[in-house]
């Protein structure tokens, strides 16, 4: 079993809304380390009043410093909408950091640091002023049609590759749209002065729409990047479309609601993509064919062959966004959940071995149900995989390990905790890939305030 993490408390979590906005499972990434510090994002009030929320950012240096947090108190959040989350980003070739907020189905709303702020953070005085003002475009994207595709954003992700930072985004609705991929560079450094002292803001391009709806949507496990940035890996379900009255009005916010005829009941599949040049061509199957190039406009779709690893009917209890991770070997991992086996809906574990094939094998020790609060799961640096799932209903997390000398067939209890209401947890993958630290953003209730707090757990791994 683990030892009983340390924890370190955020904010307050605003519990007074009917959506919960701090930790959902499409968060990519909500918490981050990067150059020996750790950075987390999540909504609160201000001691003055529960409304509006605004964005916060904290920082804290490795192992155990203090947090430090910011607020940006020129942007009120108002919407009572689950899906409008926060999600930072950092990129390595020159150090600053980005946040997306607030979307669905809405106008950009990003902000992104000065250079150097996270590759220098001991020189950073920390404070909004770091920070633009609120923008509804990415610089060096200012097109008509990236203006128009900014427009209507849902589900922001950044994900590191290499020295970059990738930006992916939906637009359209439930069961109705795209994903969209763009990339933000650093500038070159100036004649003459290091690669560490650059000035100049990079710029971001748009790479393409690496995902295309026909009458559906792809709703992504997440993005993953190889150490060097060159291989990227995918997996999502698609969701069919129902059509329902006043569907194709350009006002039409009936999608927006929390359930409707476009419900998760209408997802279906497990698939998978990867590409081998940084998310330019896109390939399927083990002998990756390219689907989908998307210097030439294509994006894949979903009659792409080879995409399917699990044929999974709608009304099977699959649910959207749950978790992926991919191991030091490239082997391919996603957190889902069906009820193919019996009728019985189990948490399971989908796996792709490095030059296998696809398995998949129902959790123990833990109960999955449809609509119930998504888990998580992440490699360690000694290549074993930790899935962190929070009970449907009860306020318990749950933790479960799978070996890599098992070859992750295995799956043995390591933590269970009381105390957390239910809540779809988040971790640092960057850090528990470098120090073997699990720390897991998430919120716990405050017995002697009768509060629920936004914390990170600190889980120390054994070192073998």
């Amino acid at each position: 079993m683990l030892p009983d993490p340390l924890r370190s408390t955020l904010g307050l979590d605003p519990t007074h809304r009917t959506c919960a906005l701090n930790g959902y499972a499409f968060q990519q990434d909500a918490i981050r380390s990067f150059n020996g510090w750790q950075y987390a994002c999540f909504y609160a009030s201000l001691q003055s009043a529960q409304e509006p929320l605004f964005v916060h950012l904290s920082r804290r240096k490795l192992p155990d410093g203090p947090w430090q947090t910011l607020v940006f108190k020129d942007y009120p959040q108002t919407v009572d909408d689950g899906h409008n989350t926060v999600q930072l980003g950092i990129c390595p070739g020159d150090g600053t950091i980005h946040l997306s907020y607030d979307h669905h189905c809405d106008v950009l709303r990003y902000r992104h640091s000065k250079v150097g702020v996270a590759t220098s953070p001991e020189e950073a005085n920390w404070g909004p002023e770091l920070f633009t003002r609120t923008l509804s475009t990415l610089p060096g994207l200012s097109s008509p049609k990236m203006t128009e595709l900014l427009s209507y954003v849902t589900y922001p992700r950044f994900v590191t590759r290499g020295q970059d930072l990738l930006f992916t985004f939906r637009t359209g609705k439930a069961g109705l749209g795209d994903d969209h991929l763009c990339v933000y560079t650093a500038s070159s450094p100036s004649p003459g002065s290091s690669s560490e002292t650059r000035e100049e803001l990079g710029t971001y391009s748009f790479l393409g729409t690496h995902l295309k709806g026909v009458s559906n949507n792809p709703y992504i496990h997440g993005l993953d990047a190889s150490p060097d940035g060159t291989r990227l890996y995918t997996t999502w379900v698609y969701r069919e479309f129902v059509h329902y009255e006043g569907w194709d009005d350009p006002l039409d916010t009936k999608h927006k609601t929390q359930a409707g005829p476009n419900s998760a009941a209408n997802n279906r599949d497990l698939c998978y993509a990867w590409s081998e040049d940084g998310g330019t061509r896109w390939r399927s199957g083990s002998q990756g064919a390219v689907i989908a190039d998307l210097e030439r406009g294509e994006s894949i779709q979903p009659t792409a062959p080879g995409i399917v690893a699990f044929e999974i009917p709608k009304g099977s209890g699959l649910i959207n966004q749950e978790a992926q991770a991919v191991d030091a070997e490239g082997g391919v991992h996603v957190l889902n959940r069906d009820s193919l086996d019996g009728g019985v809906l189990r948490w399971k574990h989908y796996y792709l071995p490095p030059h296998g094939v696809w398995a998949q094998r129902a959790l123990p020790h833990v109960i999955g149900v449809y609509g119930g609060k998504r888990g998580q799961l992440a490699v360690s640096r000694d290549g074993d995989l930790y899935f962190v799932l929070p009970h449907h209903a009860d306020p318990v997390l749950t933790i479960l390990r799978a070996s890599k000398a098992s070859r992750y067939a295995e799956y043995e209890l390591v933590w269970r905790g009381s105390g957390f209401p239910p809540t779809e947890p988040l971790v640092d993958k960057a850090r528990l890939g470098y120090d073997n630290v699990l720390s897991v953003f998430t919120r716990v209730l405050n017995s002697l305030e009768g509060n629920v707090d936004v914390i990170v757990l600190d889980f120390q791994l054994d070192h073998s």
